[in-house]
């Protein structure tokens, strides 16, 4: 039970900006704890999608704008962590193309000036596909995706080999029974959100493995900003897809 509880708030501090404190007895290197870590990623997901709908409800009179403001809020409850990594793998996939190391330039400090336009790019989709759906009130959908996209991370953390330390230990610690328990808990609570979830998550681990592979083809190789990166093309690409087709429905 200790385990995970400390999983369950490792995931929230890790992955998100809320705040979570560990005393000095807490050891979160050990393989139940991030095997829990993982476990519980799409709840962090779930959560934060919650809210983000509670404040564009509050801001709904706003229209428009509540709900890029909401958008906008939903990305700094992770930290920008994700979109972080969308500059080092565009800077990464450039660098690659000119015969640079791409793992040096990806592990470099500094950003170059295709990772943040490639990231300004990205955001301005991903706020787009987000206030979409807030304003034309397909709220459920708005959470799923950021379910999916988090379950599509535990796919890829089975099927990838890492150049990184970190990554490949989390895969060790990912053990099938919580691959399965995860998507078996979060698809039945996806479920209760939307009827087409499946066929949604479906779509949404499609999407994640042709990104993780394009990339890896690209610099060789698959580590945390990849991952990253893979998440936040999962989000555009099914806030896209729910654009395009919830409406013919």
């Amino acid at each position: 039970m200790k385990n995970f509880y400390l999983g369950l708030k490792f995931s929230f501090s890790y992955f998100s900006i809320l705040p979570i404190s560990f005393t000095k007895e807490d050891d979160l290197s050990k393989k139940e704890v991030l095997g829990q870590m993982l476990f519980n990623l799409p709840l962090v997901g779930l959560v934060l999608g919650g809210l983000t709908i509670l404040l564009f409800l509050v801001l709904s009179h706003l229209e428009w704008y509540g709900a890029i403001i909401s958008a906008v809020v939903y990305m700094m409850l992770y930290g920008f962590i994700h979109t972080e990594a969308i500059m080092d793998v565009a800077d990464a996939i450039y660098a690659s193309h000119s015969g640079k190391d791409a793992y040096t330039i990806i592990k470099e400090p500094t950003v170059g000036a295709m990772g943040v336009l490639y990231a300004v790019g990205l955001i301005l989709l991903k706020i787009a596909g987000a206030v979409y759906l807030l304003i034309h009130g397909f709220l459920m959908e708005f959470v799923a995706v950021l379910m999916v996209s988090r379950l599509s991370l535990l796919m890829l953390f089975k099927i990838h080999i890492f150049r990184s330390s970190f990554a490949s230990l989390l895969k060790e610690s990912l053990s099938i029974k919580y691959i399965i328990g995860s998507f078996a808990l979060f698809t039945m609570v996806g479920s209760m959100l939307m009827v087409e979830f499946i066929l949604l998550l479906l779509v949404g681990l499609l999407f994640a493995f042709l990104i993780s592979s394009t990339i890896k083809s690209k610099i060789g190789f698959v580590n945390g900003d990849v991952l990253g990166a893979t998440l936040e093309g999962v989000e555009i690409l099914l806030f896209m897809t729910l654009a395009l087709f919830i409406p013919l429905f």
